[in-house]
């Protein structure tokens, strides 16, 4: 029996970034997931593509091996075009950007340094990490950036350390980080941050064949299996991963927590409550805001529609993981939800490698927190806070708190 396809007759939609409550996605996707799955979209290169809201229609855009994440074939929803995005020219080793076998073949080489079993054996390291920062804001005295203070040390350190990077050039890579994510910075201020990373990185992967340590950059050196270049590319992709994410859900999640006094007294009081608010937080937020996207590389046959060869599809990991098909009340912040699957990491073959530490330094970063300062309070009102909705990741650029 062959299968009618049905074709969109509204008009073309654009991706929305404007949110009427900073912790809630903007409010046209809610609404477009309860109308249709897929929806068109129009970019701003002037590509003709879709939009995809609802739990099950992302997962399978993520999971289906027809639908390419190579640089060079996608169309970005908003800000720069998607020409601007392939001058960026990743480099070898910068795997996100690659489909299988070449992005398979850079993955294994780094899926065993990444299980539970490692990141458990760091989580002391991590203890103590929270610990020091702590000490040190009560030592400086209220009030304080929550960003600077803590929310960005931890991760960075963390992602230090098990790289091999030195922890003393973290403003350079932090700055650099902040440009390549950026949605207003230009293709050429990209180019001279990436550019710029990519060198240093390139001499420390020097450096570690020299004197090398006990560290991932080194283990790649002596494995033989990559380039000088190929490590620096993977070094770039797991530093900026590695940092950013994870400082923007702690800093973000705090905000959160502190606008929810019963669900922060759950997190700070419970030592139970640590796992589940995690996963609630990682879903209820959904920093990766804007994207992915995958490109048809035939045409496929999804919700009733066809999606043309070469076709950008954009995903909404934040409309999906507010889907009331799969989570009940799910723009209810619940700390104590049972676990459910979530899209925070994504899907497929590019599910965050990092997901595991991830999880690891939030749960032990927030309780530290809330019961080192049980008062903690936020120094400004709510709305002074200033929100990323200009970067690709979402989060607070600064969280003044007080006790």
């Amino acid at each position: 029996m062959t299968r009618t396809t049905r074709r969109p007759t509204a008009e073309a939609v654009t991706f929305p970034t404007a949110r009427q409550r900073p912790l809630d996605p903007p409010d046209e996707l809610g609404r477009w997931r309860r109308e249709a799955p897929l929806l068109r979209l129009a970019y701003p290169d002037g590509h003709l593509g879709w939009l995809a809201t609802r739990f099950s229609t992302v997962r399978a855009v993520l999971a289906d091996p027809r639908f390419s994440n190579r640089a060079e074939l996608t169309h970005v929803p908003v800000g720069r075009s998607a020409r601007e995005l392939s001058l960026l020219r990743f480099p070898p080793g910068m795997f996100l950007r690659m489909d299988p076998p070449e992005h398979t073949r850079y993955r294994r080489l780094l899926t065993g340094q990444f299980t539970v079993r490692r990141m458990r054996l760091l989580e002391p390291r991590i203890a103590r990490i929270a610990a020091g920062l702590l000490e040190e804001m009560a030592a400086a005295g209220p009030p304080a950036d929550l960003v600077r203070a803590y929310a960005l040390p931890i991760p960075s350190l963390v992602i230090c350390e098990l790289l091999g990077v030195p922890y003393r050039d973290h403003e350079r890579f932090q700055r650099d980080s902040a440009t390549l994510l950026s949605l207003e910075r230009g293709t050429e201020e990209k180019l001279v941050a990436l550019d710029g990373l990519i060198a240093y990185l390139t001499d420390l992967v020097r450096h570690k064949r020299d004197e090398p340590g006990d560290d991932l950059l080194s283990g790649l050196v002596a494995s033989g299996g990559l380039t000088e270049e190929e490590i620096a590319g993977v070094a770039c992709l797991l530093l900026i991963a590695g940092h950013e994410t994870t400082a923007n859900m702690i800093a973000l999640g705090v905000f959160t927590l502190l606008q929810h006094p019963e669900q922060l007294a759950a997190v700070r009081d419970d030592p139970d409550v640590a796992g589940t608010a995690v996963e609630e937080l990682l879903r209820y937020l959904t920093i990766v805001h804007i994207g992915p996207t995958r490109t048809a590389l035939e045409d496929v046959e999804l919700e009733g529609h066809t999606i043309r060869a070469g076709e950008t599809v954009t995903v909404s990991l934040s409309a999906a993981n507010r889907d009331p098909e799969w989570f009940d009340r799910p723009d209810e912040l619940d700390v104590r939800r049972p676990p459910a699957p979530h899209l925070a990491f994504g899907h497929g073959v590019h599910q965050c490698l990092g997901q595991q530490l991830a999880r690891i330094e939030l749960r032990i970063a927030l309780p530290a927190l809330l019961r080192r300062f049980p008062d903690l309070r936020l120094a400004v009102t709510p709305g002074e806070v200033p929100m990323r909705t200009d970067m690709n990741i979402y989060g607070v650029h600064r969280l003044p708190v007080t006790w």
